[in-house]
């Protein structure tokens, strides 16, 4: 029998995304799609094939499987409700033979972060958080190199710190930035993640609930549950990169449009090696997926059926150990994108360009706290 898998994606853009597979229902209003998403039953997408082994050539297969359910029902909706329609997803990948379940978006954090999906299914579950911090550290790693811009000597903030990601990107780059910043609501937990960071090596370590210590960071990894967007324009520096993981987008569109000083990548895309068809158009370019749907993948070349990550917490041996089953496979950063494009050198030079000027914050900053969070994550 051929190693295989099955990944649960849903809506996150109502009218866009239910368009991509049903044109007609897409052109319903966004208020109604969200009302009917919960009479929806979970919906097969495609059959994901030629995905293969750098390491040995074992060849997998997989399939999208949709739960209906679109961010505000999830969010809106008493938790037992959603798991039971998650469960119900699950249940259409054992029934298509599937060995192992990646949780997609926020199928990966309502509640208690799958733990409850996974002893409610046969086969194991992961949430893919762990290949996930592995990627944004990378990006940021990599965009350091691009803006010729060294971690050591710049200020790096993690918006959502108090969440799974959050807290394991920052200890990890506690090793390699000497100023952090974390930002979250909670403030107990935001010590406590403190303490980790101070612990791995970082000597000077901010921790706040509000937006305008932003304009110090030069580098930011944002990865909440929020529903709407929580970075907007005036709280950015010139030359700033942001790694936004988080889906919906933390970041605003009104950036894109407002701030060509400033680089904003998504994070977490990974080129899947060998040459797959994933039957569907999720958004990204061939060959290209999330480190969610990446995690998944590698833990079924490796044949290892376990649920590897589940719940709140991340562990940095977690990361390591999946970046290195991912790497041994042939998984391997994407590239940037913003937006939902692919970035060009000359975007990156003309923001090169812009970061050097001496007004280097020339936007406003307001004291906004942190807003739209959800406490699922923090």
């Amino acid at each position: 029998m051929e190693d295989s898998f099955a990944f649960i994606i849903h809506p996150i853009n109502p009218k866009r995304d239910v368009s991509r597979k049903y044109p007609a229902l897409g052109k319903l209003p966004a208020w109604l799609i969200d009302y009917l998403s919960l009479f929806f039953p979970p919906v097969y997408i495609s059959e994901i094939k030629g995905i293969q082994s750098a390491a040995n050539g074992r060849k997998i297969k997989g399939w999208f499987i949709a739960c209906p359910l679109t961010p505000t029902r999830m969010m809106g909706l008493p938790p037992k409700v959603v798991y039971k329609k998650i469960i119900q997803t699950g249940k259409l990948a054992e029934k298509l033979g599937a060995q192992l379940l990646g949780l997609g978006a926020f199928t990966s954090v309502v509640g208690d972060g799958g733990i409850t999906i996974a002893r409610n299914l046969d086969i194991p579950v992961t949430t893919g958080d762990s290949y996930t911090v592995a990627q944004a550290v990378r990006a940021i790693e990599q965009a350091a190199v691009v803006m010729e811009k060294p971690l050591k000597e710049s200020t790096v903030a993690v918006v959502g710190a108090t969440g799974a990601i959050g807290s394991v990107c920052a200890q990890i780059l506690a090793g390699q930035s000497d100023k952090i910043i974390l930002i979250g609501r909670r403030q107990d937990k935001l010590n406590e993640v403190a303490a980790k960071v101070r612990q791995a090596g970082c000597p000077q370590v901010t921790v706040t609930n509000h937006m305008n210590q932003l304009a110090q960071a030069h580098f930011i990894i944002t990865v909440t549950s929020a529903v709407e967007a929580v970075i907007e324009p005036q709280h950015l520096r010139r030359g700033a990169v942001v790694c936004d993981v988080a889906r919906p987008r933390d970041v605003s569109q009104q950036v894109a449009e407002q701030r060509p000083d400033v680089l904003v990548i998504e994070g977490g895309m990974v080129k899947v090696p060998g040459s797959v068809d994933f039957g569907f158009n999720f958004g990204f370019p061939p060959q290209m997926a999330y480190a969610c749907m990446a995690e998944t993948m590698a833990l079924t070349l490796e044949q290892r059926y376990e649920s590897y990550t589940l719940g709140k917490e991340v562990t940095l041996s977690q990361v390591q150990t999946i970046d290195k089953i991912a790497e041994r496979h042939g998984f391997q950063l994407g590239g940037f994108r913003s937006f939902e494009r692919a970035i060009t050198d000359e975007e990156i030079a003309r923001i090169k360009k812009l970061s050097l000027s001496p007004n280097d914050n020339q936007l406003s900053i307001t004291m906004d706290p942190i807003k739209h969070f959800n406490p699922v994550v923090l």
